[in-house]
Order: structure tokens, then C-alpha cells, then sequence
């Protein structure tokens, strides 16, 4: 048995990269031939009417497909393992396909969502497929789900080790809850005080190996500000979504999927217009703040944290298929960048700003995704830098902790909500 989930293991990698560069390619792609060009380029010089054709059609068509065929719809890893198990999903590869066509269709054209959550969903088809072509035993299905939800994180991120975290944190996701905080916890406050004092086996040619203790320090004062955002973001979403649903959902039954998609869409391309990089999966941001590619008013930063957080929430109920994993590292990144500057303008803090642009784009996904493994191995494999590792791993852990006071995060609502 052994040798067939092997077997398993290589056609679930082999087939998933090839499906998963398809899709990040097809995306592109998409997008470019919506938007005629680079759409943070082209946007500006398109005709209005026609910026607001773009989501509103393709957010129609992508709740068209969804209305015809659930599994198109976006799940977690978590529901897909239990669903199967409970025979009550199964895929096929008209599922596969539709699925990466409505997630490109939804990213390409502006909904601010991103591409990890469809990534994993299609591993974890693909290893469904050949689990039951294999012909394992039931007991095995949680494992081959796992094993295509890894394959299908490490492809999109082009990052082994984050694909292997998300996975195990979202399948033991009950030993992960209640024990991974204090592992980390542990972990980076030994390591920093041993880092002050041993000399550590480390390969000499990598980078980022020296802790500076300044960021340690910078952190105390970032976490409030994190955490500030971190309950804006969640009661910003919380409100807005609880008003669209009790005030248009509820009411609203005929021409429903058009009325949604005039009203989403329109929002989407507001946003658009307004400024580009609110909207899409925010992939592109995290890029450009954490290498320090773009210089931004402080002004500027903070409307589009503001315009990201409505269009992550429009995007949501409208039905676009697409996860909040990279959706939610933009705004942290954004955060955390704006915070930089700040300290190095107004307290004259030897610290860069793209250092906290990576410690706040894996400190707010990690906390309201409640993955909090996945954000530090995150911030290593996106860094190799001890100065963005040890204040992630703080970071995230207090910050959970006070977060969870006031809000249930696996629901993402406010506590009193989530008791209604």
C-alpha cells in the first residue's frame, strides 16, 4: 500500500504543477486580453463604460457556472476532505476545468480575490481522481486531499514548504488550534535569546542570518497597529456583509444573478477606476512592497487598505471564486510598509519599511486565517531572514490572541454575531 500512495504522490505533483501552471498562466493571460494590456497600466485609458462591462459580465457568467455546477464553487480544504468523506461531493474533469475557468475569470477581471484557494482545490480534485483510479481504500482519501492540497499551494507559490504547511494546517487542523501558538511562541523567543549569545550552524552563502534587534523591538509597537487594522478588516467585512445579505439577499429572488452582478460588478469597477491596485488578487502588491518597488503617499497606502477591504468583501459575496490567503497578505503588506515609513519619518528608526511590508503580509493572512504555522514558514520562504521570521512568529501569536477576544475567526464574525 505503501508503493500505490507513493505512486500517488508523484502523479498528484506531476499532474497538479502542469494543471496549475495552466491556470496562473491562463489568468494572466485572461486579463490581459480583458483589459488590453497590462491592466494597472491600461485601466486609466479605457473607456468607463467598458472598465464597468468587465466584472459585471464576467462576474455573471462566473455565478451562471456555479448556479449549473456546485463544485465550481469555492471550498475549503477542510469542507472538501469532510464532503467526500461523506460521500457528498465528487469531481470530474469537467469539474476541474470549470472550476479553473471561473476562478480565472473571476481574478482576471478584477475581484479582489486570490488564486491559492482554487489552487488547492484543484490538487485536491486531481488527487481525488486518481485516488479512486488507483483504487485505495476510502480510510486514504483525507491523505491523497492533503497531498493535492500541498501540491497545489507549493505550484501557485512556487514555495515547497508553505504548500506542505497550509496542508497540515488546514487537515490537523485541531492540533494546529490548540497547540501551534505556543510551539511558535517558545520556539522564536529561545532562539532569539540564544541567537545573542551562540554562534548557530547555518549555511554561510545564505542571507539574513544576522537578527537585528531593532525589528525585535520595532515589533512591541507594530503589533498594535496590525492588530488596529486586523479588527477594521473584520468588522469593516463583518458589517458590510451582513448588511448585503440582510438588506438584498433576503429580499431579492427574481433576476437575482443579474441584479448581483450589476450591483458587484459596478463596485468592483469603481474600484478599479479609482485606483487598480485595490482590486485583482493583490498579488502584485505584496511583489512591489516587499522589494520595495513603489514609493506611495502615507494617504495613498491608506485608501487603498480601505478600498482593498470593501473590494475583498464584495468579491466574497458576489460569488468569486478565489480564496483570501494572497488577498490578505496585500493589505498586511500594505500595513505593514505604511508602518515602516512612519517609524523611519517620525521616530527616526534605522528599520526599512519593506522588512515590515513581510512581516505584515504574514501576520495578517496568518491571524485571520487562523494559520499561523503557514505564516512563519511563509516569512521564511519568502525572506530567509531571521529579522522578518522572529517578529512574524510574535506577531502572530499575540495578535491572535487578542483578536480571538472579540471575534470567532474560523467564522470571521464578531462573537455576538456568530451566537445569533
Amino acid at each position: 500500500m505503501t508503493g500505490k500512495i507513493l505512486l500517488l504522490s508523484l502523479l498528484v505533483g506531476l499532474i497538479t504543477g502542469v494543471f496549475i501552471v495552466f491556470y496562473a498562466l491562463l489568468t494572466k493571460e485572461l486579463s490581459f486580453l480583458l483589459f488590453l494590456g497590462d491592466p494597472l497600466k491600461t485601466i486609466p485609458w479605457l473607456p468607463v463604460w467598458y472598465v464597468y462591462l468587465v466584472p459585471i459580465v464576467s462576474i455573471y457568467l462566473v455565478n451562471l457556472l456555479i448556479s449549473k455546477n456546485e463544485t465550481v464553487k469555492e471550498y475549503g480544504v477542510r469542507e472538501i476532505a469532510e464532503a467526500v468523506e461523506a460521500n457528498k461531493l465528487s469531481f470530474s474533469v469537467t469539474d476541474l476545468l470549470s472550476k479553473i475557468f471561473a476562478s480565472s475569470l473571476s481574478l482576471a477581471s478584477g475581484f479582489a480575490v486570490g488564486n491559492e484557494g482554487p489552487s488547492a482545490a484543484i490538487g485536491a480534485m486531481i488527487a481525488y481522481r486518481l485516488h479512486h483510479i488507483l483504487k485505495l481504500p476510502k480510510k486514504y482519501i483525507r491523505i491523497a486531499l492533503s497531498v493535492g492540497a500541498s501540491s497545489g499551494i507549493a505550484a501557485i507559490f512556487v514555495s515547497p514548504v508553505t504548500g506542505i504547511a497550509f496542508a497540515i494546517e488546514n487537515i490537523a487542523y485541531e492540533f494546529v488550534r490548540n497547540y501551534a501558538t505556543f510551539l511558535i511562541t517558545g520556539s522564536v523567543l529561545a532562539f532569539s535569546v540564544a541567537a545573542y549569545i551562540l554562534e548557530p550552524l547555518a549555511f554561510n552563502y545564505s542571507t539574513g542570518k544576522t537578527l537585528d534587534y531593532h525589528y525585535l523591538f520595532s515589533t512591541l509597537l507594530f503589533i498594535p497597529v496590525i492588530t488596529f487594522f486586523i479588527y477594521l478588516y473584520l468588522l469593516l467585512k463583518d458589517k458590510i456583509l451582513f448588511f448585503m445579505q440582510e438588506k438584498f439577499t433576503n429580499t431579492v429572488t427574481r433576476y437575482k444573478n443579474i441584479i448581483l452582478a450589476l450591483f458587484s460588478g459596478s463596485v468592483i469597477a469603481t474600484i478599479l477606476l479609482v485606483n487598480p491596485y485595490a482590486a485583482f488578487s493583490g498579488h502584485a502588491v505584496v511583489e512591489i512592497f516587499i522589494n520595495d518597488k513603489l514609493h506611495l503617499p502615507l494617504l495613498s497606502i491608506l485608501s487603498i487598505i480601505l478600498l482593498r477591504i470593501l473590494a475583498t468583501s464584495i468579491s466574497l459575496y458576489a460569488n468569486a471564486v478565489g480564496g483570501l490567503f494572497i488577498s490578505l497578505m496585500s493589505i498586511g503588506a500594505l500595513i505593514g510598509y505604511g508602518f515602516g515609513e512612519v517609524s523611519n519619518t517620525l521616530l527616526s528608526w534605522n528599520v526599512e519599511a519593506f522588512y515590515f511590508a513581510a512581516i505584515g503580509a504574514a501576520v495578517f493572512m496568518g491571524v485571520i486565517m487562523k494559520l499561523p504555522l503557514t505564516a512563519l514558514v511563509l516569512a521564511l520562504e519568502t525572506t530567509y531572514d531571521y529579522n522578518v521570521i522572529v517578529p512574524t512568529g510574535l506577531s502572530v501569536v499575540i495578535v491572535s490572541y487578542i483578536t480571538s477576544l472579540q471575534f470567532d475567526l474560523h467564522k470571521l464574525t464578531l462573537k455576538e454575531r456568530s451566537l445569533e
